[in-house]
């Protein structure tokens, strides 16, 4: 029987590595203090509401004084969507 030709396979070659591409995660320094400065502010202006019996921040706000401090609060967190 005759013999079967032996094939010569090709060298392994890795293909070509791609180069990272790197991505810019530039942080904003602005972010974390007008963040923090948000949420100190929205406490302060709860904590100082209840402290004084409504007579401060602003006596013609009331109650509003309340939604006031919690919408600096709400604003903090706005603030903290664009820390990358």
């Amino acid at each position: 029987m005759p013999k079967s030709r032996i094939r010569k396979k090709a060298d392994y070659t890795p293909p070509p590595s791609k180069e990272a591409t790197s991505i810019k995660l530039t942080s904003r320094g602005w972010v974390a203090p007008v963040m923090l400065a948000m949420f100190v502010i929205g406490l302060a202006w709860i904590v100082v509401f209840y402290v004084t019996d409504g007579s401060l921040p602003l006596d013609s706000l009331g109650n509003w004084n309340i939604v006031v401090g919690f919408g600096f609060i709400a604003a903090g967190f706005g603030v903290s969507t664009q820390w990358k």
